[in-house]
């Protein structure tokens, strides 16, 4: 389970917006397309749908364990969602899904990605208190009961996982920033409204976000042609489209960036 500590401890858990599980798929689909490493034009959405029409991916317990299967080589890396409501997800017990692990698989990750699969649904058999999940107020329990979880794999954990994960453990929990691990990403959505002998209008509470998609002159074509676009470190990604009269088309987008975080000082 360590691209779950990985994730972790790279601040890639976060709170689902809403309940409903295609919604809940796309979000953290997009997410994995933000990251640098990910290839400009990866459907990562497109991939994680098709896998999900294939076969649900529920695992019970309140887990589901959707993948990307992409064809370039890196690491085997994952992002964690948190439904504090639960969501219908289909899983074989029936239960609502309350904790989403998306992976993105690399051709050269395949049997790692196994290997992992295999571990955690395991745990699930055999972790005593893997329902506790359903108890969360917040990320905070949230990351415990997935530091609890790993901890009870540690027989076969390697030394450095179990330093890392003693570092997580060992936090302070008195940090008062909300949800921390937000601080890197930004997520804005964005509205685009555009047709014939019309200049796109776009619809964003960003004045910088909005200053930069105004001077795109061709953000339409790539919108419709590549389901995205990306300039200035924000990756614009088209999630779906509404026709209307006179040729007029809205494109309901989310923007996504990802900041270095500012370097800590040294203790004095």
């Amino acid at each position: 389970m360590d691209t779950i500590l990985d994730a972790l401890q790279e601040g890639r858990l976060f709170e689902l917006p809403e309940n409903d599980k295609t919604h809940a798929l796309q979000f953290l689909a997009h997410i994995i397309e933000a990251f640098p490493e990910t290839p400009a034009g990866t459907d990562v959405v497109g991939l994680v749908l098709k896998r999900e029409e294939i076969a649900n991916t529920g695992l019970g317990r309140g887990w589901a364990c959707p993948h990307a299967r992409v064809r370039y080589e890196g690491d085997l890396k994952c992002v964690i969602g948190w439904s504090p409501a639960g969501i219908n997800y289909g899983a074989p017990d029936k239960n609502p899904v309350s904790i989403i692990v998306m992976h993105v698989v690399p051709d050269n990750q395949r049997s790692h990605y196994l290997k992992e699969i295999s571990i955690l649904a395991k745990v699930l058999t055999t972790y005593q208190e893997v329902e506790r999940v359903y108890q969360a107020k917040n990320l905070d329990d949230v990351r415990l009961y997935l530091l609890d979880m790993i901890e009870s794999t540690k027989s076969s954990a390697t030394p450095d996982a179990r330093a890392r994960m003693i570092s997580l453990q060992t936090k302070p929990a008195i940090a008062v920033q909300p949800l921390p691990e937000l601080n890197n990403l930004i997520i804005e959505p964005v509205t685009i409204i555009a047709g014939p002998d019309l200049k796109p209008v776009i619809l964003s509470q960003n004045p910088f976000l909005t200053e930069i998609l105004e001077g795109i002159p061709n953000l339409v074509e790539k919108l419709e042609t590549e389901g995205g676009y990306q300039n200035g470190g924000w990756r614009l990604l088209r999630r779906s489209t509404t026709a209307y009269q006179k040729g007029r088309v809205a494109y309901d987008c989310l923007a996504i960036k990802i900041i270095n975080p500012a370097p800590s000082k040294p203790a004095s």
